[in-house]
């Protein structure tokens, strides 16, 4: 998760989906409650291990920070020095997660699950799609975009990131956080931060409802929003606008095409989404032969 994480377009949802700890996830988060903090502010601790699942949500957090931390750099490399390549082995692994997952949708051919897929499917599209505006750097509107960024980082297929891109934000918050204590900072991170808490908070429990109570519209909906995601990462793409922020090319508009022509590149990168695909496949069979606590 934290490994997709860092690229722009891929989110930490679709590799939870893929490894089957993403109804374990949202329900942990949603168990942030009032009686999460009652036994906080009760020094109960152990109590509140318990009512968290901490168990789960420590080392899953651990290795997505850690991921993050060590893997950033290798990352980076690669997108910068072989964009095609790394967007393909990503394109494959997607393309299998979204068979894999789609596996989990009950009565898949039924005209309710397809719509569902449809919808998810329209709504990843469009949100992808989105052309970045110019907002003003408000409290509210910066409570807003942590509040909304923070939700779409456990969605599959959608970027935290890439919101606050789309809100215009990502310099605005990467700038405070570089910088804490410059002026108006360290109140900007305070608001952007409770807006994640409350963002997280609220959207985990609708999340977690719904999948409780309508898990197969919802399986639908969330391997829509993957498909949808394809079109970002689809590895052959025409850069129609950028923006450099601290010295980092960050995409704003880009425009998907189909190579005429028949290269070594091109047979590459097939080879690499072919990689990718059966690295998805690779990973659930070895999760097969992990015994069940």
């Amino acid at each position: 998760m934290g490994m997709a994480d860092i690229v722009p377009g891929v989110s930490g949802g679709t590799i939870a989906l893929v490894t089957g700890i993403y109804n374990e996830l949202v329900s942990s988060i949603a168990k942030l409650d009032k009686a999460a903090f009652h036994l906080l502010f009760k020094f109960k601790f152990q109590e509140l291990f318990i009512h968290m699942n901490a168990k789960f949500l420590i080392p899953l957090a651990v290795g997505i920070f850690s991921a993050i931390i060590i893997m950033s750099k290798v990352m980076h490399f690669f997108m910068h020095e072989f964009p095609v390549y790394t967007w393909s082995l990503f394109f494959g692994l997607i393309i299998a997660s979204v068979i894999f997952v789609s596996k989990q949708i009950p009565s898949l051919k039924s005209f309710k699950s397809i719509s569902f897929l449809a919808i998810g499917t329209i709504i990843g599209y469009a949100v992808v799609s989105l052309i970045p505006v110019s907002t003003p750097d408000t409290l509210p509107m910066i409570f807003l975009s942590g509040s909304i960024a923070i939700c779409a980082m456990i969605l599959p297929g959608i970027s935290g990131s890439f919101i606050l891109l789309i809100f215009g934000k990502y310099l605005t918050i990467t700038s405070a956080l570089k910088n804490p204590f410059a002026d108006g900072s360290l109140l900007m991170i305070i608001v952007f931060s409770f807006g994640c808490l409350i963002g997280l908070i609220l959207f985990s429990k609708f999340l977690n409802y719904l999948l409780t109570h309508f898990y197969g519209p919802t399986m639908a909906v969330l391997t829509g929003f993957m498909i949808g995601s394809l079109k970002k990462i689809w590895p052959w793409k025409n850069i129609v606008d950028q923006t450099i922020i601290r010295g980092k090319v960050h995409v704003l508009e880009e425009q998907a095409f189909i190579p005429s022509e028949f290269s070594t590149q091109v047979a590459l990168a097939l080879l690499f989404m072919i990689l990718g695909f059966i690295l998805i496949f690779a990973v659930e069979r070895l999760g097969q032969k992990i015994p069940s606590k």
